[in-house]
This record gives structure tokens, C-alpha cells and sequence, in this order.
């Protein structure tokens, strides 16, 4: 059995109709392959849509301010990752005269860009002969080869490599690529996989061997840490002082409330009591509000966010805390968390 070519044909008969798969332009498919890094395709794509049409080309995207490119990346996380693509774009402007690369040797010295995303952009923007190795491909290859090596190991990453250039067909290898990507997301799924209506079952150890739940096996390297946020609402007539967060951490270059972190959860009353709220509001802070604790859930961290409302007037403002009226912060690239909390607050 040809599993390329029994995938290829499963795909030309049900892939999904998405619009980086009707185009050749290699800046299109950058955008939507960065947009889908850890995201979910419905929900990527109305990204997709917003950038595409308010950025057109990758010179488009290279004169544009970072806040405009957060602001309109709020909402699908990994933040760093829409700053990363405004330093690419402007390499490419730089270097390429805003013609974008679809070489793999060139796109993977551009700033984000991995292996995989290299060896995407370059298949199916000039059909160039690169194994695309996605989570997708991992698992398809995993289970109809039966390999068990975890594919997160430096030995597990290298033997699926050579298992998707082997299997790739170098004639039609953007199709072949898409295929294998694609069969993954919709049939050979993480739970649940469709391998009563699957093309390759006859071939597929994993199918044989009942062993589908336990590939691929992946090594678990992460290491959480909880941190614990508390958010500071303190407002001066009808403005409300914010905060600009700076480089070196989650949400950088971000807008977020004056914050305090602490090294546990902490009641609203004894955060007052801190030597850097006396600092910087004197003694007389009065809580009027609190919430519960909010959990959320990144990658490598679990936040536990309060948020404390005070009726206090800040002795002295600290750097990169500013006032701004309520209505303006509509316009500030905040982390999805805050803007929910200040839009249900000020009810706009």
C-alpha cells in the first residue's frame, strides 16, 4: 500500500475549502501557517480574514505600528508570536524588497520561522520537495508505522523526519503534504479516530494491533509555574490608569491594569498592607470591589488573576503607568483576560 497516494486521493475527495489553499503567495500562507501555530483552524480563520485584508502584502504588514498588530492579534494568544511576524515582515521588506522568500534555505533564517513552517511555506508556495512535520503528520505516521519512539525525543524527531521524507511524494509534494496534514486533523485524530472509514487501515499497525490510543507517545517535558496576578482598577474621573508592560515577559509590549504579583493568593486586604502599595498610594486605599479568582491556563504557566477595584488617588505613578479614558482603551492591545474584565465593567 502507497500511502501517499491512497492519502492524496482521500484529500482531492474531502479536504476543506480554506483560503490559503487557493493561493501560490507566499506571504498569504506565512500568515495562516504562523495564525494556526496552536490554534484551532475555526478559530484561526477569522484572524486569517482580518489581517489578510487589512494587510494585503507583506509591505503592508511591515510599515505597520506593533500596537496595531496586537491589538488585532487580541484574543489568540502566544502573543509573541504576532510580534515575531512584524520583525519578519520587515526583514523580508529589508532584504527582499518585500518579495517573500519560498526557499526553505531562506525562509528559515527569517525570525519564527522553524523547520516546519519553512518546509510548508516553500511546498506550497513553489511546490519544492520539503516533508511538512506537523503534530498531524507525527500522529499519522506514528500509528501506520507503529512507532513508539517519543516524537518530542532528539531520536524521535530525527527517525520522523525520515519517515515523512520517505513517504513524500516528490512529484506532487505541496499536495502530498497537505494530505497528510489534512487526514490527520479530520480522520487520524488525537481521540476518537475514524478507522472504520479510513483508506490506510489494511496498512496501519497501530489499526492492527489495536494500538491507536497509545500513539504517538510523547514525552512530558513541561513544567508549570503559577504565578498570581493582582490587577489594581483605580480610575480619576473618567479616565483609568493603565499600565505598559515591557519585554522579558508574557504579554510584552502589551497593555494591561498597575499590577501586583505575589507569591501566593492573597486577600485584597493584606495586598493594601505591601510595602509597594503604601509606596505608591499612601495608607488610605479603600477596596470597593473584588472578584474571585480567575485561573488561566498558558502554555508553560497557570495565572490566578484578582482584580481589586480601589478608590484611591496614586501618590506617585510608576513607570509605564499612565491614564487613559475608558473609551480609548478599545484600542489598546490587551491581554483577552483585561479586556473582557474593563469591557463587563464599563459596560461598552
Amino acid at each position: 500500500m502507497d500511502l501517499s497516494t491512497e492519502l492524496i486521493d482521500w484529500y482531492q475527495q474531502n479536504k476543506r475549502d480554506l483560503p490559503w489553499r487557493n493561493t501560490t503567495d507566499a506571504y498569504l500562507i506565512w500568515l495562516s501557517e504562523i495564525i494556526l501555530q496552536q490554534t484551532r483552524v475555526e478559530q484561526g480563520m477569522p484572524y486569517y480574514y482580518r489581517f489578510a485584508e487589512k494587510y494585503p502584502t507583506v509591505s503592508h504588514f511591515a510599515k505597520a505600528p506593533e500596537d496595531d498588530i496586537l491589538k488585532l492579534w487580541q484574543g489568540l494568544g502566544y502573543y509573541s508570536r504576532g510580534r515575531n511576524m512584524l520583525k519578519t515582515a520587515q526583514l523580508v521588506q529589508q532584504q527582499y524588497n518585500g518579495v517573500f522568500p519560498t526557499t526553505y534555505q531562506e525562509l528559515i533564517k527569517l525570525k519564527g520561522i522553524g523547520e516546519y513552517t519553512a518546509a510548508a511555506i516553500s511546498s506550497f508556495s513553489a511546490n519544492e520537495p520539503r516533508a511538512v512535520v506537523d503534530g498531524n503528520v507525527y500522529r499519522v505516521l506514528a500509528r501506520f508505522f507503529g512507532i513508539d519512539e517519543p516524537i518530542n525525543s532528539p531520536k524521535g524527531k530525527k527517525l520522523f523526519q525520515q519517515l515523512a521524507d520517505e513517504a513524500l511524494n516528490r512529484q506532487h509534494p505541496a499536495l502530498h503534504n497537505q494530505a497528510m496534514m489534512e487526514f490527520g486533523a479530520m480522520l487520524c485524530k488525537p481521540r476518537n479516530p475514524a478507522c472504520g472509514i479510513c483508506p490506510v487501515r489494511l496498512g496501519c499497525v497501530a489499526f492492527a494491533s489495536n494500538a491507536t490510543t497509545a500513539l504517538p507517545v510523547k514525552l512530558k517535558t513541561v513544567k508549570v509555574r503559577k504565578r498570581f496576578f493582582n490587577y489594581l482598577l483605580i480610575t480619576d474621573g473618567g479616565n483609568l490608569l493603565m499600565n505598559k508592560r515591557g519585554e522579558g515577559d508574557i504579554w510584552a509590549n502589551m497593555y494591561d491594569l498597575p499590577l501586583i504579583e505575589t507569591d501566593g493568593l492573597m486577600e485584597p486586604e493584606a495586598l493594601l498592607q505591601l510595602p509597594e502599595i503604601v509606596d505608591f498610594f499612601g495608607e488610605n486605599a479603600v477596596i470597593k470591589q473584588k472578584t474571585t479568582v480567575i485561573k488561566h491556563i498558558l502554555t508553560h504557566q497557570q495565572l490566578f488573576i484578582r482584580f481589586v477595584i480601589l478608590d484611591v488617588a496614586p501618590l506617585k505613578l510608576k513607570k509605564n503607568w499612565f491614564y487613559t479614558t475608558v473609551r480609548n482603551t478599545e484600542n489598546l492591545a490587551m491581554p483577552k483576560t483585561i479586556f473582557i474584565f474593563i469591557k463587563d465593567f464599563f459596560n461598552f
